[in-house]
């Protein structure tokens, strides 16, 4: 997405009008910013997002690494081993310590997001394990969301990594969505590549088709590293043995992953948060109303008001947990439990915006956006219906107006008012909400909140950035 021109006016955000509730009761302040230095000088935490085509062995890979790290006692594994023997499905062992509910278990495949921590020597990682299969790609979509990082699990079978990179395939589609949500660091697990003999051939001819298109897709060189492995043998995971992959001298997984590098996080910018689900009932037995979600910008600490939006509505914190651990305090990049008082839980949905009192999210259905066409079947016209996603939320939109193509490497206009959009043009659009004006940001404002992506008949047809909102609603 580096094309993207962000050369856009400042808008500032509409003030609500209703008044804030009473004053906090008084807790001791804490100095987050000095908090999070301390935290950070041992390990930093990063959001791990694990995608690819249904039946890559995503499951497998990273439960297996989960086993060999400690993650899941003895005990818990010989019972998977027994249990996916008993229904014929024993090479599942692995996945089931990932894929939790029965039905994910009976078919085989992940369904939903699946949250687990892990630590390695220099970072603390909260893992999410993505569905592949394409009737899940919305639940994918608010998991890539939260994510820092990635792995793309790539089957090095004949004729699956075939089927997963061409025609319907969800490896260049996974591939897109977590560059478009702002995923800039990918390591590629070419697995089972035991299947094929730990050929070289092989996983130089995959290497040699998917690099020009991650290319493409904007990620650098240097920031995508291709890892051989096998999610069920266990092999070049935490480590390898030097007679199955003599001809690789590179790091294991394991090792891979330890050096990623921690994004900027927007801690001096106004505490945001997009809600990923809610619930009835507070932390530890407390009562409330407690939220989860991802803080995207800012920080906060136990006794602060935050601003429902829509709705603005006011809660008080009471209770915090953040990266599974209870605290006083989190900041940006925390994945969060939130327990609020003083709020009705029938003013939240997932995809609402928790913000601050003071610098409240504009909320919109009318939007200016800069987007990328991705390889579509039909060109797109005024008038195009969407889904239109910004990390846990869907609405329905239709595009209202063509307003230019752009020159993808330079940004500037081509032409003014087009026809249509054929596939892999760069482009400006207006954006109307069908259903209910939502919280939107312009990408200058908050890189999280400004990006975008259009689907339709359970394709990705575009994605994204917010340049402009057009209208603002109270």
């Amino acid at each position: 997405m580096e094309a993207l021109n962000l050369n856009v006016e400042n808008t500032s955000s509409k003030k609500v009008t209703k008044l804030p509730p009473k004053i906090s009761p008084k807790h001791k302040r804490i100095n987050v910013l000095e908090e999070y230095k301390k935290r950070n000088d041992n390990k930093v935490a990063l959001n791990l997002v694990v995608v690819g085509h249904v039946d890559a062995g995503k499951s497998t890979l990273m439960g297996h690494l989960l086993y060999l790290l400690g993650e899941v006692n003895e005990k818990t594994m010989k019972k998977y081993e027994r249990d996916s023997s008993k229904i014929g499905k024993s090479s599942f062992a692995y996945a089931w310590i990932l894929d939790e509910t029965g039905e994910e278990r009976a078919r085989g495949i992940t369904m939903d997001i699946a949250i687990t921590k892990f630590e390695t020597e220099h970072r603390r990682f909260t893992l999410l394990d993505a569905p592949g299969h394409r009737d899940f790609i919305p639940n994918m979509i608010s998991g890539a969301a939260q994510a820092d990082v990635a792995i793309l699990v790539i089957d090095s079978t004949t004729g699956e990594f075939e089927a997963g990179f061409e025609a319907n395939g969800q490896t260049k589609e996974h591939a897109l969505l977590v560059r478009s949500l702002g995923v800039q660091q990918l390591v590629v697990a070419i697995n089972k590549l035991d299947v094929v003999s730990w050929s070289q051939d092989r996983f130089n001819e995959i290497i040699t088709k998917l690099s020009p298109f991650l290319n493409q897709a904007g990620f650098k060189k240097d920031k995508v590293i291709y890892i051989p492995c096998s999610g069920l043998t266990g092999e070049n995971l935490l480590k390898r043995s030097q007679n199955i992959l003599e001809w690789y001298s590179g790091p294991t997984l394991f090792q891979q992953i330890d050096k990623f590098e921690p994004p900027i996080r927007l801690l001096d910018k106004p505490f945001r948060l997009s809600v990923s689900d809610f619930f009835k009932g507070g932390i530890s037995g407390m009562g409330g109303i407690t939220v989860a979600g991802k803080i995207e910008a800012g920080t906060i600490q136990i006794g602060d008001d935050v601003l429902v939006i829509p709705g603005g509505e006011y809660g008080v914190i009471k209770g915090l947990e953040a990266n599974d651990e209870s605290s006083k305090w989190a900041a940006a990049g925390d994945s969060i439990l939130m327990t609020l008082s003083g709020l009705d839980i029938l003013q939240l949905k997932v995809g609402s915006i928790l913000c601050s009192v003071s610098h409240p999210v504009p909320v919109t259905s009318y939007i200016l956006a800069q987007i990328v066409v991705f390889d579509i079947k039909v060109p797109i016209t005024k008038g195009f219906p969407v889904i239109l996603h910004r990390q846990s939320l869907n609405e329905p939109a239709i595009i209202t107006k063509l307003v230019t193509i752009l020159d993808k490497s330079t940004g500037e206009i081509v032409k003014k008012n087009p026809r249509c959009l054929p596939k892999a043009s760069s482009a400006t659009v207006e954006i109307k909400l069908t259903n209910r004006p939502v919280p939107f940001e312009t990408y200058k404002e908050n890189k999280e909140l400004g990006r975008i992506m259009l689907r339709k008949g359970g394709e990705t047809i575009a994605a994204g950035i917010i340049i402009n909102i057009l209208s603002y609603n109270s």
